[in-house]
């Protein structure tokens, strides 16, 4: 049986909470071999029978854990935009702001940099395909949303606080979008080198 058939047998069998690790288990599956036909063949070329096939299982199981193949985007981006949350929320208290955005960061940064080749074709398809680009920008939108508590607090009290931090994040994520450009087209320079040039850039107005 294949691994994702097995896991969603478990999910449809399993009590609550072995059914909610089977479901994130299996997205994660669906997820990662959708991103591996979007590298090979291109977003709109890539068909939603391709990547249920691809994950063993069949059009209509597909539909039960995502909604369109849009959302495989989005998902698999608004994923890491948890995880440099979650790095932003274990960083020193005491620490910059702008640094601790920088090294949460590195939760997208250092899985692109071991990635390489991969990495920089996703980035580039992400940016010429119009779907996926409607993707990013909702990930844009997110990313600030989930990232702008956390500086918030960082910032201190203040009925403006919410409204800097939503600023700072954004600048931060500008920061990333404008290295991963120009990482994805010439790699020649490690994609956190040039995180670390652009943040530099902007780092007084931060």
């Amino acid at each position: 049986m294949p691994v994702t058939a097995s896991l969603y047998s478990q999910d449809m069998d399993g009590g609550g909470g072995v059914r909610e690790v089977a479901r994130s288990a299996v997205r994660g599956e669906v997820l990662r071999v959708a991103w591996l036909l979007f590298g090979q063949q291109g977003f709109e070329a890539t068909t939603i029978e391709q990547v249920a096939q691809a994950a063993g299982m069949s059009r209509r199981t597909f539909f039960r854990y995502f909604t369109g193949k849009d959302e495989l985007i989005l998902a698999r981006l608004v994923d890491a935009g948890e995880r440099v949350a979650a790095l932003l929320a274990a960083r020193p208290a005491d620490e910059p702001v702008w640094t601790a955005l920088r090294r949460s960061l590195d939760a997208v940064v250092v899985p692109q940099e071991v990635n390489g080749d991969a990495a920089r074709r996703m980035l580039l398809l992400l940016e010429e395909e119009p779907a996926a680009r409607s993707s990013m920008e909702e990930r844009r939108r997110l990313w600030i949303e989930t990232l702008t508590p956390h500086v918030a607090a960082r910032l201190g009290p203040g009925r403006t606080a919410p409204m800097r931090a939503a600023a700072v994040c954004g600048a931060a994520i500008a920061c990333l979008e404008a290295a991963q450009a120009q990482w994805s087209v010439t790699g020649e320079v490690d994609l956190g080198t040039l995180v670390d040039e652009c943040m530099s850039s902007v780092a007084p107005l931060a």
